[in-house]
């Protein structure tokens, strides 16, 4: 089995700000591309499954089948653990590992499932090598990432452009790379992997419930999560300086007019037969 080779830090942390939006995310809201694929009988690995949301929607999907969920974060599998328990389902499980080295045999899979996490870890290209190396042949890597850099909003605001920087060297300084979507078909390539389907899919928030949703629960992140201590002790910005962004979060929030795109890269690739 190769040597875990995990180097990044995981930016966001799990303060509630940041489980607000993970426990939102759903498998046909955050994994639409992947799900026509599905088969009743499948068995998926879903790599960083955090608190479970969509893992436990590909076990409804496979009702014959067993979904496992991992996470480098021990503490957020008890959250998953009871999101699957709460729903009835028996056919999931989890447990705690590094997507650079896999403790699962060959083939063991006939999907392999990554939501927002290549954007996070240290060595994207050998992730991937593991991806694909616990995947039966035939069966599916499906991986989905943000590209903040691609992230797009209205009106103008100097503030969420402030954000957006800060943000983006808060993630390389924690070792990942932030606008991991646009790489994704790249990074497969360097890894070995053909037979690649690339696409996007988005995010939009534009209602005033969604507005107060994506606007607050980023305000929040900026002051009080893991997020924002490494953002400060850092260097990369003053306490002052972040409670300037959450007010322009809010004040974003607050705007009729507001509207705010997430786009996301997406790869689903066939392991050969």
């Amino acid at each position: 089995m190769p040597e875990a080779r995990e180097t990044a830090v995981y930016t966001h942390g799990h303060h509630e700000s940041v489980l607000r939006s993970h426990t939102w995310r759903t498998a046909a809201n955050s994994a639409a591309y992947l799900l026509g694929s599905l088969k009743p009988h499948m068995r998926i690995l879903d790599i960083g499954c955090g608190p479970g949301t969509i893992t436990a929607d590909l076990a409804e999907l496979v009702p014959d089948g067993h979904v496992t969920g991992v996470d480098q974060a021990p503490a957020i599998l008890g959250q998953a653990r009871a999101t699957v328990a709460a729903r009835g389902l028996g056919n999931a499980d989890f447990a705690v590992a590094d997507v650079h080295a896999l403790d699962f045999p060959d083939d063991a899979f006939c999907v392999v499932h990554a939501h927002q996490v290549l954007q996070h870890v240290g060595d994207p290209v050998q992730a991937l090598r593991e991806m694909h190396r616990v995947t039966k042949p035939g069966g599916f890597i499906a991986v989905r990432d943000a590209d903040y850099a691609a992230m797009t909003w209205y009106p103008a605001s100097d503030g969420l452009d402030d954000w957006l920087a800060l943000y983006e060297r808060v993630a390389r300084a924690n070792g990942g790379e932030p606008d991991a979507g646009r790489r994704l078909k790249a990074w497969a390539l360097a890894a070995g992997i053909g037979d690649i389907t690339a696409t996007t899919g988005t995010w939009t928030f534009a209602t005033a419930e969604e507005r107060a949703w994506w606007s607050g629960l980023w305000a929040d992140r900026t002051v009080a999560s893991a997020y924002a201590e490494r953002a400060t002790r850092g260097g990369h910005a003053t306490a002052g300086e972040l409670r300037a962004v959450a007010r322009a979060w809010r004040d974003w929030g607050a705007r009729e007019d507001g509207w705010f795109a997430v786009l996301h890269g997406e790869i689903l690739c066939r392991k050969a037969a």
